[in-house]
């Protein structure tokens, strides 16, 4: 519905990120053919440290490979005077996603030795958790860049006093300000979020304070009755007693 926007920004993200982590998982467990381990790490280390490369390193190139050729092959055969702005903010916003899972990579490391001592470690690279890539770009969500919308190929801030500022590959950029998601709006696709489940106690996105925007919410109580401290008979059935609880639903104003 909403074009152009961070949500969108994010989506793509998210989507090329995804697509290295899940490639790159398959060719280090030797699911296919084309890929395999980061064999460029068989030998080397450093010695005097007392570290060996070893094991099984991910190895990223083919997956982040892959990805640009499965997500930025579309925009690239797009043409157009008008359209080229947008499909370089497209073709940005997937780069940063795959950045993301590049930057986050880690080093695991193994003691061998004698009695658990740590004389020597095999080391690998290994991708973070997509969790921990999610997290880092919901990050540059938060933080997205709004460029300008005289579409060209250069892409450039808004804001004209922030325009010598550079814009970095792992930043998410977005042209259109976000729709009010808070109202219902029918013409985009929009819900709105009245009647919506919060939690009054949490601070975060579930949270009545943001999910309700501002409106405030109801409280109703809701009784659940179900079958508990059931117990096995001999022989042969089982008895349980009836349980009802009371519980506080919060929905949205």
């Amino acid at each position: 519905c909403c074009a152009g926007t961070k949500e969108t920004a994010f989506i793509s993200a998210v989507t090329a990120a995804g697509l290295v982590h899940a490639v790159t998982r398959s060719c280090s467990a030797g699911n296919m053919t084309e890929c395999s381990c980061d064999l460029t790490l068989r030998h080397g280390g450093s010695a005097s440290e007392g570290w060996h490369w070893g094991g099984c390193s991910d190895d990223i190139h083919y997956g982040m490979s892959f990805s640009r050729k499965f997500l930025d092959a579309p925009f690239k055969n797009v043409t157009g005077k008008s359209g080229s702005g947008l499909v370089a903010m497209n073709l940005h916003n997937n780069e940063a996603g795959r950045q993301a899972v590049a930057k986050l990579m880690s080093v695991d490391c193994r003691c061998h030795g004698v009695s658990g001592s740590c004389a020597v470690k095999t080391c690998w690279k290994t991708m973070s958790s997509f969790e921990k890539i999610g997290r880092f770009l919901k990050d540059k969500y938060e933080n997205s860049i709004q460029i300008s919308d005289r579409l060209k190929k250069k892409l450039r801030r808004k804001e004209k006093s922030q325009r010598k500022i550079p814009i970095g590959k792992e930043d998410l950029l977005y042209v259109n300000k976000s729709p009010n998601y808070c109202v219902e709006d029918q013409k985009l696709g929009i819900p709105g979020t009245q009647g919506r489940e919060c939690n009054r106690t949490s601070q975060g996105p579930d949270g009545c304070n943001l999910l309700c925007c501002g409106r405030g919410y109801n409280t109703h109580i809701v009784r659940h009755v179900e079958r508990c401290e059931c117990k096995f008979v001999w022989c042969c059935y089982v008895r349980c007693r009836r349980c009802e609880t009371m519980t506080d639903v919060h929905t949205c104003k």
